[in-house]
C-alpha cells in the first residue's frame, strides 16, 4: 500500500459494507419481477442524476435549468448515497484541476487501482468538501442544507421503497441499486483511466471506454470529456451512445433545461490547440520514458570525463542544440509521441518541451555526478 493512504479511516467504511451484506438479505425476501424492474427503473433514474446532474451540471455547469429543477437534480443525485452535491462538485473539480498527477484525489497511476476506485472515499484528508471551489453553489440555502444533511435523500428512498415494495422493495429496489450505482460510477474514476481508448491529447489518462458508456449512461466517453469538460454531450460521434445527452435535449425541448453546451467542431476533429497545462504534462509523460538516469550512465560508460565535462558546458549553453548519439535526439521523441498520442496541432510544441525536459534532466545529473 503506498505511503500516502495510511490515513485510510475504516470506521467510515462500515456503512458502506453493511449496505454491500445487506444484499444478501434478498436470500430471504426473494426477489420478484416487481423488485428487479423498481431496481432497474432507480438505478436508471439515479445514473441520470449522477451523470446529468452531479456531473455535468454541478460540477461543469454543461446547461442551465430553473432553481426548483436544481434542487430535484441535487435531491436525486443524494439519494445515490455518494455525499452532498458540493462535496462531489467540490472533489470532480479539483480532479479535472489535477488529472492523473500525483495531487489527483483518484488516480490509478499515482494511488492504485483499489484505491482510485474507493479506498479514497475513506481517507480523512477528502472528508470535507472545499467550499470556496463551489462558491457558485453555496449561494443557495438549499443546496447548503442538502450539504448538512447529505444521507437525507437516500434514507428518504429507502423509506419510501420499505412502503411501496416491502422489504423487497428495500433489499432489491433500493439496495441493489444503489450498489451498482456506486461501483458504476467509481468505474469512471478508475477504469476509465485504464482500460480503452484515447482519442485526444489531454495530459492525462482518461481513456474512452464503450461498455463503461453503456452502463454509466454515456460517462464511459472518458477521453472525450476530458478534452472539452464543459460539455452537455460526451458522446463527440454519432455511434458514441450518450443516453444523459439523449434526457437533456428531451428537456430542453420540454424547457426544463436550456443552453446545452457543444464541443466546437475544432474539438472534436482534434484540430484545437492545447493549453499550455496539457501540453506541460503530456510532454512530462513523453519525457519520462527517456531515462535520464540510463542516458547518464550510458554516456560514463561511453566518455572521458573531459568529454562529459564539454558535454555538461554544451547542455548548459543550449538545452536543445546539443547533438550526442547517446543523447536522444528530437526527431526520436518525435517518433515515440507519434505512437502514443493522437494527432494533434500541439504535437511540435510537447516534443519540444520533452526534449528540452529530458536535456535538462540529463544535465542536472551529470552535474549533480560532478560534483
Amino acid at each position: 500500500m503506498p505511503a500516502d493512504h495510511h490515513d485510510i479511516v475504516y470506521p467510515s467504511a462500515v456503512p458502506f459494507i453493511l449496505l454491500h451484506l445487506a444484499a444478501f438479505a434478498a436470500i430471504w425476501t426473494g426477489v420478484s419481477a416487481a423488485s428487479l424492474t423498481l431496481c432497474a427503473g432507480l438505478y436508471v433514474l439515479r445514473m441520470f442524476a449522477v451523470t446529468g446532474g452531479y456531473h455535468r451540471y454541478f460540477s461543469h455547469r454543461a446547461f442551465a435549468t430553473s432553481r426548483g429543477f436544481q434542487f430535484v437534480l441535487a435531491c436525486l443525485a443524494q439519494s445515490t448515497a455518494q455525499k452532498s452535491v458540493l462535496w462531489w462538485a467540490s472533489k470532480h473539480r479539483h480532479h479535472h484541476r489535477h488529472s492523473d498527477t500525483p495531487e489527483d484525489v483518484h488516480s490509478p497511476r499515482h494511488t492504485g487501482f483499489v484505491y482510485s476506485h474507493l479506498g479514497w472515499l475513506f481517507a480523512r484528508k477528502h472528508d470535507e468538501a472545499d467550499l470556496t471551489s463551489v462558491a457558485d453553489l453555496t449561494r443557495y440555502p438549499e443546496l447548503r442544507w442538502l450539504h448538512a444533511h447529505e444521507n437525507a435523500p437516500a434514507v428518504a428512498l429507502a423509506a419510501l421503497c420499505l412502503v411501496v415494495g416491502g422489504w423487497q422493495g428495500l433489499v432489491v429496489g433500493f439496495v441493489w441499486s444503489t450498489i451498482l450505482l456506486w461501483h458504476a460510477t467509481f468505474c469512471i474514476n478508475s477504469l476509465a483511466h485504464v482500460a480503452g481508448t484515447r482519442r485526444y491529447v489531454t495530459g492525462d489518462d482518461s481513456r474512452n471506454n464503450w461498455l463503461l458508456a453503456i452502463a454509466t449512461m454515456g460517462e464511459g466517453w472518458h477521453n472525450n470529456h476530458h478534452a472539452f469538460q464543459s460539455s452537455a454531450r460526451q458522446g463527440f460521434r454519432w455511434w458514441q451512445v450518450d443516453p444523459t445527452y439523449y434526457i437533456l435535449k428531451g428537456l430542453a425541448l420540454a424547457g426544463i433545461v436550456r443552453a446545452l453546451k457543444q464541443p466546437p467542431q475544432a474539438v472534436v476533429r482534434g484540430e484545437q490547440r492545447l493549453g499550455a497545462k496539457v501540453v506541460h504534462r503530456t510532454a512530462e509523460q513523453l519525457a519520462a520514458r527517456f531515462s535520464a538516469e540510463r542516458i547518464v550512465q550510458a554516456l560514463r560508460t561511453a566518455c572521458s570525463e573531459r568529454e562529459l565535462s564539454a558535454l555538461r558546458h554544451a547542455l548548459s549553453e543550449a538545452a536543445t542544440g546539443v547533438l550526442h548519439p547517446h543523447l536522444p535526439s528530437r526527431a526520436a521523441l518525435m517518433a515515440e509521441a507519434r505512437t502514443l498520442y493522437a494527432r494533434t496541432p500541439s504535437l511540435e510544441d510537447i516534443v519540444e518541451r520533452a526534449h528540452q525536459m529530458v536535456l535538462a534532466a540529463v544535465r542536472h545529473r551529470l552535474s549533480t555526478a560532478s560534483g
